[in-house]
């Protein structure tokens, strides 16, 4: 091969090889934009989905207490809680009716594994009067505190207490160092800032919305399993037969109207 003949081959081998490394090149700025173009695409979507999931509306809010809060084994048959929505006011005197005629029992169908309560906060007595003092918005803060410092378990137990303790309507309630002290001799510490700067106010404000959008107009306000319920004074016996319709069961015998208790609660208190 002549000299002329080598230097033609190697001119041609060296322009080949910047090709593949042109074609190198452009096929990983392909890639990458690809790639580029993906990772927006998925945000896109998953913004979007956050977006229609919120629909732009208020966020709701609730404390889940199911039967694992309560202490109970979790369930092994195959049957799912029926779930218990309560919309509550700590302020509220229905609200505290309900719970000293039916909160033994509805403790004892959690921890039996039949239930999980799903608390709502709906505090609006503030702006009806109830409260010269905030405290409907401020226990309920105090709650929230627990349970976001604590858990469910320990929110439960403040729950009872706030309703144990309950001011009288359209009487100031406790201040929110009386909250932390409350909180404290409970066993729960390191709450008190919490409290005390009302973190929680906004998540209140839209909670209460959002009830609102869901037709809610007063407390208590229950659901059983998406059912409103309209007669609370029959909550259990609606409860029970909820739980037997789920597990194939016999529903429970209803309880003669002589027999019910005679605190049990049977409306609300509006919203206005």
């Amino acid at each position: 091969m002549s000299k002329d003949r080598q230097e033609r081959a190697a001119r041609a081998e060296q322009m080949r090889k910047e090709r593949e490394k042109a074609a190198k090149r452009q096929r990983s700025v392909i890639t990458g934009t690809i790639v580029a173009v993906v990772i927006v695409l998925v945000g896109l979507a998953a913004y979007g989905v956050s977006t229609i999931s919120s629909g732009n509306g208020p966020e709701a809010f609730s404390v889940d207490y199911t039967p694992e809060d309560a202490g109970a084994t979790p369930a092994t048959d195959g049957y799912e809680p029926v779930v218990v929505e309560m919309y509550e006011d700590f302020q509220c005197p229905a609200c505290q009716a309900l719970e000293s005629a039916f909160g033994e029992q509805l403790q004892a169908l959690v921890a039996a594994g039949d239930i999980t309560i799903k608390f709502h906060p709906f505090s609006f007595l503030d702006e009806r009067g109830g409260s010269p003092n905030d405290y409907s918005k401020r226990a309920t803060n105090a709650a929230i505190c627990v349970y976001e410092e604590y858990d469910a378990a320990s929110y439960k137990t403040f729950h009872d207490f706030l309703y144990a303790n309950q001011p009288s309507e359209g009487t100031p309630g406790p201040e929110d160092e009386e909250l932390t002290e409350a909180a404290e001799s409970l066993g729960f510490t390191g709450v008190g800032d919490c409290i005390s700067d009302h973190t929680y106010f906004d998540r209140i404000s839209k909670a209460k919305e959002a009830g609102g959008e869901r037709g809610v107009t007063g407390t208590p306000t229950i659901f059983i399993d998406d059912e409103q319920v309209e007669d609370n004074g029959t909550l259990i016996e609606q409860i029970q037969a909820a739980v037997a319709e789920k597990r194939g069961e016999p529903a429970p015998p209803t309880t003669d109207p002589g027999t019910a208790p005679t605190d049990a609660p049977t409306a609300t208190t509006p919203a206005g």
